[in-house]
Order: C-alpha cells, then structure tokens, then sequence
C-alpha cells in the first residue's frame, strides 16, 4: 500500500481557499481520487464533496560553479485540492 498523503500544502493561495472549504495536498503522484478521498475522510473524519488533482512536473535548475555549468531539475509532484461537504473544516495548524 501506497503512502497517499504525504503533506498539506500551506501557501497562501491554498490557505486563502480554506474559507471556500476547499483544502490542498501534496500527494504520491500514483494515487487515484477515490483513494485520496478515502484516505482524507479517515484521516480527518470529514466528508469529502470533491477531489480534483494536477500533475506538476519539476522546474529546471542551472548553476553556475567553478567546475562549469550544474543542471538539474527540482522533483515533480502531484497536489490534491479536496472540497468538503458545506459546514465541514480540517484544522490543519492544530499539530503546529
């Protein structure tokens, strides 16, 4: 079995999406929605409306160094943005 959550994404666009009840994650990029909706609803006891997801591929990075020019790209990752049922919320700043 899969690790599906690895972490809540906490910048401020998905913070700003918190009062519309809609909640952001990182996820294992071979999860499907059904076992992102599953994890989350037994996770945080809630209902989960909706999920949707998007695929982003890592940034290409160069540095330049004395030893000559350093290429790479940054890792790429999947994120869930998960909608609850309408009077439900996820306190995510609980464990801080």
């Amino acid at each position: 079995m899969i690790d599906i959550l690895k972490k809540p994404m906490m910048t401020e666009k998905a913070a700003s999406r918190h009062t519309k009840g809609v909640y952001t994650f990182v996820v294992d990029r071979r999860a499907t929605k059904p076992e992102i909706k599953s994890a989350i609803e037994k996770l945080y006891n809630v209902n989960v409306d909706s999920v949707n997801t998007a695929t982003y591929y890592g940034k290409l990075k160069t540095r330049y160094t004395k030893t000559g020019v350093v290429e790479g790209r940054k890792a790429s990752y999947k994120k869930a943005m998960v909608k609850l049922k309408k009077d439900e919320f996820i306190d995510l700043y609980e464990s801080l």
